[in-house]
């Protein structure tokens, strides 16, 4: 299992954890997300927080034509015409089924990251992390532990 971290908008982010939007688009950076693999949400614009995470389901390839004729057979996407306009015109793209989506109780602000990681960056697009990338060390985990004890959220662990 692969963890990713994606940057994503905050509009989008609320649709994904509300549970409206059931794939997420990407344009195809290199990474091949698979079933199982987890998302990190880091929300960028206003927000500037890690949010919460969700597991991929199905993931869908192709052109972004390909990918979106794929989709249009799904009943309940929660795709639109909006998202297909930030895939249209790249080379590849994919569709993320979103699965079990968890939000963070807090959010963790960009300057809290940067307090614990001084030299972290949210990606523009996403990046995938290791076992032992900071990121997951120092916060990832201590997030999952700290709301396991409380009972308030369950996760795997990466």
């Amino acid at each position: 299992m692969a963890i990713y971290l994606f940057s994503i908008k905050p509009v989008y982010a609320y649709r994904i954890f509300t549970g409206v939007k059931k794939y997420e688009l990407r344009r195809y950076t290199g990474f091949e997300v698979r079933r199982g693999d987890r998302i990190i949400l880091y929300v960028s614009g206003r927000v500037k927080s890690l949010m919460g995470e969700f597991t991929a389901g199905r993931v869908i390839t192709g052109t972004p034509e390909e990918v979106w004729k794929r989709l249009s057979k799904i009943l309940d996407t929660g795709v639109g015409e909006g998202d297909f306009k930030y895939i249209k015109g790249s080379r590849q793209a994919m569709a993320i089924e979103v699965l079990n989506p968890k939000v963070y109780p807090t959010p963790v602000e960009l300057e809290t990251l940067r307090r614990i990681l001084p030299d972290f960056n949210p990606p523009l697009s996403m990046r995938q992390l290791d076992e032992d990338d900071p990121l997951i060390k120092l916060v990832i985990r201590r997030i999952r532990e700290r709301f396991e004890k409380s009972g308030e959220l369950a996760f795997t662990n990466p």
